[in-house]
């Protein structure tokens, strides 16, 4: 039937499209160590004093552990900032033993329940980015695991002017449950090479905000931190101001890593459907064709049709997503965990066809426990 030949599309762009995610995440690796190498200045001449800001908001998985990477920074001048904005946050107890264990390093909590916008994230930054004395801003979220060079590789590129954003990758780990384990492949096997393609085919523009650096100058001028509170997708819009005032986002070839901490299957798919709107709202047009891109949902929709060579065409589908995402995992990210679970990719991507549909029609999102409508972008907080 013709109808059995439309599900053929999006399972064979689906495929087109793995591979190209491969060949994308070779360039972008070996590429980019390369511009570095152009982009960056010589070691040790650009060293601006950094204020690393670390949003805190109740208490996480590994909490302590996380955190205290800021403290241990192979950098010769920065400050770690901590900020939370409810006094009675459970999280204050681990900064109090955090400063206590760490008192060579220049260090700030801050307790601040103003909130300048419903996007709680970006108000808990602008508190502390009000304390900070960095020339260069560095956020990273409290669940960001950070190596002792993390600082050095993404305040380096900011050497050049022509640079207004640095940002690295991240890949999810510690995965201790299924629903983790369904949170870790939809970060590396979807949200990563996706970004890494956007990056390298100019696609559309990508400024992930988990693990991101601004030179002070480059805020004040695309007006600071306070107007992008009412955003959804903040980062993104931060990026987007940056490159109309005339910089350029660069992104270093480094692989943090930070956490997923979920309690239950609602949990996971309610942060599924907030990331899917994250992206209807920085793009909603190419949103809305990643349909064409979610090859395995459509081709068991084949295989129960009874199409020609159903078996021949599942399992031809299911063998080039896996062979890729071990292509990205093991060569690229460096992702033991998800290389261990990469047969629950098959069951992540089916289930991810439903979180697809479900951010696409509904405008609410769930963050922190808070509700919120999305307006055009913007979010607009509701009554529970």
């Amino acid at each position: 039937m013709i109808w059995q030949l439309f599900l053929l599309i999006p399972v064979a762009c689906a495929c087109l499209y793995w591979l190209m995610t491969s060949v994308c995440m070779a360039i972008f690796f070996l590429r980019k160590k390369k511009r570095c190498q152009v982009l960056s200045p010589e070691p040790g001449s650009f060293s601006p004093f950094v204020s690393l800001i670390k949003p805190v908001c109740g208490l996480e998985k590994n909490l302590y552990e996380n955190l205290a990477t800021a403290c241990l920074q192979n950098y010769p001048r920065f400050e770690v900032i901590y900020s939370v904005q409810n006094p009675a946050d459970p999280a204050l107890k681990v900064l109090k033993e955090i400063r206590k264990n760490y008192p060579g390093v220049k260090m700030q909590i801050v307790i601040d329940e103003e909130a300048i916008g419903p996007n709680g994230r970006l108000a808990n930054i602008y508190n502390a980015s009000k304390h900070a004395e960095g020339e260069v801003l560095v956020f990273s979220d409290s669940d960001m695991f950070l190596k002792s060079d993390y600082l050095k590789t993404i305040v380096a590129p900011l050497g050049n002017k022509e640079i207004g954003v640095s940002c690295t990758l991240y890949k999810a780990w510690c995965a201790d449950s299924f629903e983790e384990y369904l949170e870790l492949l939809s970060f590396n096997a979807d949200f990563i090479p996706s970004v890494v393609f956007a990056t390298v085919t100019h696609a559309s523009l990508a400024c992930p905000g988990a693990s991101q650096a601004v030179r002070r100058d480059v805020l004040e001028q695309i007006g600071g931190l306070a107007p992008l509170a009412h955003f959804l997708v903040e980062d993104f819009e931060l990026g987007r101001r940056a490159v109309e005032a005339g910089y350029k986002i660069h992104f270093s070839p480094y692989v943090a890593a930070t956490g997923v901490d979920l309690k239950n299957f609602l949990g996971w798919w309610r942060h599924q459907v907030y990331w899917d709107q994250n992206t209807r709202a920085a793009a909603g047009v190419g949103f809305f064709f990643t349909l064409l891109i979610r090859g395995i949902p459509f081709a068991v929709l084949y295989a129960f049709s009874g199409g020609p060579d159903a078996k021949l065409v599942l399992t031809a589908t299911v063998g080039v997503r896996l062979f890729t995402t071990w292509i990205n995992s093991f060569f690229f990210l460096k992702d033991t965990q998800g290389l261990k679970a990469i047969g629950l990719l098959p069951i992540r991507d089916i289930l991810g066809f439903f979180v697809w549909f479900a951010s696409f029609v509904k405008r609410k999102t769930v963050w922190k426990d808070r509700t919120f409508i999305i307006e055009k972008g913007k979010m607009v907080e509701v009554e529970s």
